[in-house]
């Protein structure tokens, strides 16, 4: 690292040896000279290589001079995260970084065993890594010695704020000397984390990198306008039609981000869920489906999704427009890291576009207002995929040959063409019709097209029994093997719904509920003349809309006024 002259020799060979050919912008900021041996407040975000730099810029504290430590006694280093998963990505990435320094690491970390903790602790360690209730837990319990410390980490102090770990950090810096170092690291700096500073920070350098200041040019933003009914068709179609490596879809509730996920799993698509309901396991299993490949879709909430690291993600999805522009910013941030193109894709329910933009303006992004793809893109999307096939690209093996020369005289080369096609294609699920948002992305309402030929039928659900179209229609179209091109209108009663259903699809749709024509939850189907006319029902546009019975007004004792109108 001969750009780095301040990088100790140790830690200079563990880059050299992880293929480091120069450092990140942040890296090389924290080890400017007039910054050594000073506190330091840093904006970095996710991917900037923030945690290799907090790793460099303390090694002069810890390491004085020397190319290795002594013996691990109490810790000399302390970094302090807000979630499990980024501490233990934190330890994993600092423990190649020092590991020609012989450092020994110990971790102290929400979820896990406190008693194998402790005693890691009692045998020594040069750098602990931890989550703030934890951390403070030891200290309690005077487990955990900070004594000898010399340099304290923060990293993510923002979201530790935002989590509720104020009482938590302060307790652990107070109990730390006050001659230690402090690098407090930070994607954005609210008024919560500049008083932290001020508190616990002496003469701290401010250091906001170039490219930091540059948001997010590594980012392709595209925002999708889409009718609100086809918020989680647009999500779906994007998936397939991008195929992405990794993709990171966020969602605002966790019932929203379960009903995605087992969507997704339906169609065929390797998706897990993370959300605050998920027990540390299940959170582990499904971020390790995600790095080995068993996954490659993540469908997470804002809080759930705090901290994670999954490496090579292309793709970020907002299937729900994030609350301000900060959060937007965040979720964002986890593609297009360390030198890689990414694209972030948010999905914007035609009367949200004001809001959309507000948020983009705010996040000083640009970005490129698009329809989503459609049946017509994805296909010839899939297509030419399979055009670029590496497999077709590959020599017959010579235990192939006799097989692949047995096959193309019985059935000739179009023939296994075809059933070459036909076995890829059978993977695929089949992308969904959108329905123009046409003039309403600019606040106009498109002209409703005529539906076609129809045939109605009845069903015995209605009002009374909570009926809605966003669970009706999947009922329909499973239950019947229609697609959403088959089904028009769906006028739902008191009592009863009636849907209309495309002529030459009518038949099929019988058959495939008979014999007896009964769909989920025993909702019955039968055969109808359309629903009734607006006049005939309550509310209709024919005719009034029935009125309340008229309550007298309640008489108040003892309140002067009452009498007044």
């Amino acid at each position: 690292m001969s750009d780095a002259p301040r990088v100790p020799p140790s830690l200079a060979s563990a880059l050299a040896e992880r293929g480091y050919e120069s450092l990140t912008p942040v890296q090389e900021a924290v080890l400017a000279p007039d910054v050594a041996g000073r506190d330091a407040l840093v904006s970095a975000r996710t991917g900037s290589g923030k945690t290799i730099a907090f790793g460099l810029s303390m090694a002069e504290d810890l390491l004085q001079g020397a190319e290795r430590l002594g013996p691990a006694e109490a810790p000399l280093g302390l970094i302090v995260a807000p979630t499990r998963e980024l501490a233990m990505q934190v330890r994993r990435e600092l423990e190649w970084l020092y590991a020609p320094a012989g450092a020994v690491f110990a971790s102290c970390i929400g979820g896990m065993d406190p008693r194998a903790e402790r005693r890691a602790l009692e045998r020594g360690a040069h750098i602990v890594v931890g989550t703030p209730g934890r951390l403070r837990d030891h200290i309690e319990r005077r487990a955990l010695d900070l004594a000898e410390l010399r340099t304290a980490v923060l990293d993510e102090a923002d979201e530790m704020l935002d989590l509720g770990f104020r009482e938590d950090l302060e307790f652990i810096l107070a109990a730390a000397p006050e001659s230690r170092r402090t690098l407090l690291f930070s994607a954005t700096v609210p008024k919560g984390i500049a008083a932290l500073a001020e508190r616990f920070q002496r003469d701290a350098a401010r250091i906001t990198t170039a490219g930091e200041r540059r948001a997010h040019s590594d980012i392709d933003y595209r925002a999708y306008a889409v009718m609100p009914a086809d918020r989680e068709n647009a999500v779906y179609n994007l998936l397939r039609f991008h195929d992405a490596e990794r993709a990171l879809v966020f969602c605002t509730t966790r019932a929203s981000a379960a009903h995605l996920a087992a969507r997704f799993s339906n169609r065929g698509l390797p998706v897990v869920a993370l959300s605050g309901e998920l027990s540390q396991s299940e959170r582990t299993h499904a971020l390790q489906a995600m790095r080995d490949g068993r996954a490659r879709i993540c469908v997470a909430t804002d809080v759930a999704a705090r901290g994670i690291d999954l490496p090579g993600l292309d793709l970020v999805i907002h299937a729900d427009l994030p609350t301000n522009s900060e959060t937007l910013v965040h979720r964002s941030g986890r593609t297009g890291r360390a030198g890689r193109k990414g694209l972030c894709a948010l999905i914007v329910p035609v009367k949200a576009r004001r809001k959309a933009e507000r948020l983009l303006a705010g996040a000083g992004v640009e970005t490129v207002w698009a329809a989503p793809p459609g049946p017509t893109e994805i296909l010839a999307r899939d297509d030419a995929r399979i055009l670029e096939d590496p497999g077709l690209a590959e020599a017959v093996a010579e235990d192939e040959q006799a097989l692949v020369a047995a096959l193309l005289e019985r059935h000739g080369p179009e023939r296994v063409a075809a059933a070459f096609l036909r076995r890829l294609r059978a993977g695929m699920a089949a992308p969904e019709e959108l329905a123009d948002p046409g003039d309403m992305a600019a606040g106009k309402r498109p002209a409703r097209e005529a539906f076609g030929a129809s045939v109605w039928f009845e069903l015995s659900v209605g009002r009374k029994q909570r009926a809605e179209p966003r669970w009706l229609l999947p009922m329909i179209l499973t239950g019947g093997g229609l697609e959403r091109r088959d089904v028009g209108a769906i006028r739902i009663g008191e009592t009863e719904t009636h849907v209309q259903i495309a002529a030459d699809r009518a038949d099929a749709f019988l058959e495939a509920i008979s014999p007896g024509r009964t769909l989920e939850k025993g909702v019955r189907v039968a055969p109808s003349d359309g629903p009734p006319p607006d006049s005939e029902r309550p509310g209709g546009r024919g005719g009034p809309r029935p009125r309340r019975p008229a309550h007298p007004r309640p008489h108040r004792k003892g309140r002067p006024g009452d009498d007044r109108r």
